[in-house]
């Protein structure tokens, strides 16, 4: 595994001369989520008498709008972009917008059901207790990708493979993280604005986090595979043979 500079200095040279179309995409995806939950929130707001029943019930309503829009639209976008920002870092394929449709749409049914399971788990895992839930989200963080590189795979298998890829490798992923603690305050005192910079910058060093983790997981898979006739035979130390003390007795007449 690299070091975190190693990630981050990709995720910028990848991105060198291509954020203004990472910030595009970001605005997109958000300008999304906003259409889907601002009508929720505005009905909330506008909720002044709680026992208004039929206003209660048009709140909800719009609350499970938004909720089924996030599944069924935002849901996808996110793991488009997601593959958008690698695509970049592998390919340097600077179409992040579009990609971020193509690929999150390009296997819809897919991507949503993999989205919905991976957030349940990651749901149920936080009600035992909040730690819990942090590291099975790090332990699930590579499936929107595998979503889209092993798009043979369901998503249960896709989720068990990140299992698989994340073994020994969340707390390094976790480091990854802390490493743009600075940007995520840098985008608190500039009320947001700043996260349209972090969220292109971190999630091109995760792409480039997975390439790693992802190369390590398939040559392991070789070996394994590897018949163990082809396997070159260990190397044996030669025997060692015994040595004897003379004795002086030895040559003389018997």
């Amino acid at each position: 595994m690299k070091e975190n500079r190693d990630y981050k200095n990709e995720a910028l040279a990848a991105l060198k001369g291509n954020w203004a179309p990472a910030v595009l995409a970001m605005l997109v995806y958000t300008g999304v989520v906003l259409v889907l939950l601002v009508p929720y929130f505005i009905k909330s707001l506008t909720l002044s008498d709680l026992t208004d029943l039929a206003a209660a019930k048009g709140v909800m309503t719009w609350f499970w709008i938004g909720m089924a829009g996030a599944l069924l639209v935002a849901g996808p976008m996110l793991v488009g972009l997601v593959n958008a920002f690698k695509r970049l870092l592998v390919a340097g394929d600077d179409r992040l917008v579009s990609n971020e449709f193509k690929i999150g749409f390009g296997n819809w049914l897919h991507h949503v059901w993999g989205y919905l399971l991976r957030t349940i788990l990651v749901f149920l895992w936080s009600l035992l207790f909040f730690i819990p839930g942090i590291i099975k989200s790090l332990s699930y963080a590579m499936t929107n990708y595998i979503l889209v590189d092993y798009p043979q795979l369901s998503a249960n298998r896709a989720i068990d493979l990140s299992r698989a890829m994340m073994k020994n490798h969340k707390y390094d992923l976790f480091y990854l993280y802390l490493g743009f603690a600075g940007w995520f305050f840098l985008s608190i005192i500039t009320f947001g604005i700043g996260y349209f910079w972090l969220v292109p910058y971190a999630q091109t060093a995760q792409a480039s986090f997975y390439q790693d983790v992802k190369a390590e997981w398939e040559a392991g898979r070789t070996l394994a595979a590897e018949p163990a006739a082809s396997r070159p035979e260990p190397v044996q130390a030669p025997p060692v043979r015994e040595v004897r003390e003379e004795n002086p007795e030895d040559y003389m007449p018997k």
